[in-house]
């Protein structure tokens, strides 16, 4: 049995140690670029914005009908459209800018609703991104009442 504990001490081995020498100093995400569509930043916002509780779609209903329809016809990517329909991102290379379309649910203060939206959007972005999120417009386009059915659901049937 060998005992390797003090190799290389004090017998002139050190010379034939292997120095590790660090390459591209500074730190790893600082070497590099990353950049961010647009479309991801909407469907990160379109699919926060639809968790907020008296959310009941979003867009408006002429582009809610047009996308039941869509959604209907195979391999025009309709789970993809949905997530984004009614959002739209200006992406920058810090910052981001965002406009929301919204349904309400009726019986909801609107501007509870809309201040729910904005906060979950924004952490939802900034926390997935990294972008500071500069505003988040939202327009509410329609109110959902109990008794009606969905449009595109009674012309399409």
């Amino acid at each position: 049995m060998t005992d390797t504990s003090n190799f290389g001490a004090g017998s002139g081995d050190e010379s034939r140690r292997t120095s590790v020498t660090k390459r591209g100093g500074g730190d790893p995400a600082s070497r590099g670029r990353t950049t961010i569509a647009d479309g991801v930043v909407e469907k990160i916002a379109g699919l926060a914005a639809r968790d907020v509780d008296g959310v009941h779609a979003m867009g408006s209903g002429i582009s809610r009908t047009f996308g039941a329809v869509r959604d209907r016809v195979p391999g025009t990517g309709g789970a993809k459209s949905n997530a984004t329909r009614g959002v739209k991102a200006e992406v920058g290379e810090v910052q981001t800018a965002l406009d929301l379309e919204i349904v309400v649910v009726y019986g909801v203060s609107i501007a509870d609703v809309a201040g729910d939206v904005r906060e979950n959007v924004i952490t939802a972005v900034e926390r997935m991104t990294g972008l500071e999120v500069v505003e988040v417009n939202i327009a509410v386009s329609d109110v959902k009442l109990p008794d009606e059915e969905e449009e595109s659901e009674q012309r399409l049937q």
